[in-house]
């Protein structure tokens, strides 16, 4: 936003210490509406980008749509799309999403909801329904894994955010992302990507808030994306504007794409099996109602274009996708350094070293997430520190300069993925 010539002033609350470089910290209570409200008015703020899946959940957007001032970021009751996740399974079966067959359960129903876990059989999925800083979904391998995430979740593991849990069938697959900048009522995608959630290589350990990310990612081929665009986001953005609730902002698309000759082969079968639903392409695993971390850090700076017009013009309900001129310049690879212990207990205050000197390289930029100054220096602050990021011509080139970038920076017990990207070469790092 602040590369933009359309840019007079950039603010940005709460922030920290790596953001202060491009935008002035706020000092402002933003849970407070009516403060924030009051403080956009006095400041002539003429657009207001809402980043964190909270301040959406809460309705930050609301009062400041009422009081004028655009805004990029979906009203609370459209934000349920990720707040909710039985709000947003129920939407889908409205507008005949593909996704997981699925029942939502509370902690009244625990009975029900075990006897769901036995009669799906694993692998399956159990969800906290609520927001869980992406760390409240459980895959079990075995039924009685299943149980006891049923019990644990609904007994608090995620606090407020378990009091009601989704169960769903385990989709079989390769996970990927798409955005997609909605205006309410047009949209635009933005190259895919991929996330790697789990902590260790190979996709092993516990689920974590992102690992690493790559775009564009060539799993969603040209084919796949223009299924996800016909069946899965047109489907959405019209259902939610037909029931009165728009969506305006980023949509974050995650999904399980099929192998795509597996796919074929069932529809050759089919061909002579009329009345069978088609086997689709892609099905959804969840939605986010806004830009998704870690993969944001990937696909924005590979756009070729005005990125602050395109949120401006969303936010004022008329898209203009002419400010852009390519979604996929080039490509971009991150790697998130985590603090030792992530995504269970971790220490804070350890000191953090030679970002300058990853920074050097002009294709490198370290955006900051867990990290607070102290004395001068930088130190840990939050279980993933910071996310590495480099772009390039191509993607091995993106790779290799993320990881020579991460040897640069130093803190004690840095922990990282080794193998991110790695699957798009279809080897093993």
């Amino acid at each position: 936003m602040s590369k933009s010539e359309r840019c007079e002033r950039l603010y940005c609350a709460p922030g920290n210490v790596g953001i202060e470089r491009w935008a002035e910290i706020v000092e402002l209570d933003v849970n407070n509406h009516a403060a924030v409200v009051q403080w956009c008015i006095g400041n002539a703020i003429t657009l207001v980008v809402i980043g964190p899946d909270q301040f959406l959940a809460d309705g930050l957007a609301d009062p400041l749509r009422a009081a004028g001032i655009d805004v990029f970021g979906p009203s609370q009751y459209a934000a349920q799309l990720e707040s909710s996740k039985s709000f947003a399974k129920a939407a889908m079966q409205r507008f005949d999403i593909p996704t997981a067959s699925y029942q939502t359960f509370t902690s009244a129903q625990r009975a029900d909801a075990e006897e769901y876990v036995r009669s799906l059989g694993a692998p399956l999925v159990v969800k906290a329904d609520g927001l869980a800083a992406g760390k409240g979904v459980v895959v079990a391998e075995t039924v009685e894994e299943g149980i006891e995430a049923v019990r644990s979740i609904l007994d608090g593991a995620f606090g407020s955010a378990g009091a009601s849990i989704v169960v769903e069938q385990f989709l079989h697959g390769e996970e990927a992302s798409v955005f997609a900048i909605s205006d309410g009522t047009t949209f635009i995608t933005l190259a895919p990507a991929q996330d790697h959630k789990r902590i260790c290589d190979g996709d092993t350990g516990k689920n974590t808030g992102g690992m690493g990310a790559y775009a564009p990612a060539p799993i969603v081929t040209p084919e796949v994306l223009g299924f996800v665009e016909d069946s899965i986001i047109r489907p959405l953005i019209d259902g939610m504007r037909a029931e009165g609730h728009p969506f305006v902002g980023c949509l974050f698309v995650g999904l399980m794409i099929q192998e795509l000759n597996k796919v074929r082969q069932i529809q050759e079968l089919q061909h002579y099996n009329s009345g069978i639903n088609p086997i689709p392409l892609a099905n959804v695993v969840e939605f986010n109602a806004r830009f998704g971390d870690p993969e944001t850090q990937v696909v924005l700076p590979i756009i070729d274009g005005d990125v602050l017009a395109l949120l401006a013009s969303a936010a004022r309900g008329s898209l203009d996708t002419s400010v852009i001129s390519s979604v996929a310049a080039q490509h971009a690879c991150t790697v998130i350094l985590a603090s030792s212990g992530y995504p269970d207990a971790f220490e804070k205050g350890i000191e953090i070293t030679g970002i300058d000197e990853a920074e050097t390289d002009e294709s490198i930029t370290v955006y900051y997430a867990g990290v607070a100054k102290r004395e001068g220096s930088l130190v840990t602050n939050g279980g993933r520190v910071v996310a590495v990021t480099a772009v390039d011509t191509s993607l091995s080139g993106a790779r290799a300069r993320a990881y020579e970038a991460c040897n640069h920076i130093h803190f004690e017990g840095k922990t990282y993925r080794r193998d991110i990207a790695a699957r798009a070469f279809k080897v093993t790092a």
